[in-house]
């Protein structure tokens, strides 16, 4: 008899923390969240390509709300795209490996108009 109040017990237990978890959960997900993007290569490459954007004074910093410009972190970010174009070939999609192509031909020509002046 003891035995069945323990296992009675532990299922209560168990029970209460489920709730808890499916609460907490809830919670987190609530109206006000906002929805995390699926990651993909798409969103990864727009990423570094706003960050090189940024460094070169095109787009304005999000923390200073100012354009400055950093050629030498448009460079890092440039030779870093570089790099994983050179690391990924034949492991792309058309699609991606034409995407890394324009963003690299873009942010490349971007740099050298910016170094000129």
């Amino acid at each position: 008899m003891e035995e069945n109040a323990n296992e009675e017990a532990k299922k209560k237990i168990d029970e209460a923390w489920k709730e808890a978890v499916s609460r907490e959960k809830d919670a987190s997900q609530g109206p006000n969240q906002a929805q995390v993007p699926e990651v993909t290569f798409g969103i990864f490459l727009s990423g570094l390509m706003m960050e090189a954007l940024v460094s070169l004074g095109d787009l304005e910093n999000p923390i200073s709300k100012k354009k400055d410009i950093n050629l030498n972190n448009a460079k890092f970010i440039i030779d870093t795209l570089g790099m994983l174009k050179d690391k990924t070939r034949n492991n792309l999609s058309k699609d991606e490996a034409e995407g890394l192509e324009a963003v690299l031909y873009d942010l490349r020509t971007r740099f050298v108009g910016k170094k000129k002046l």
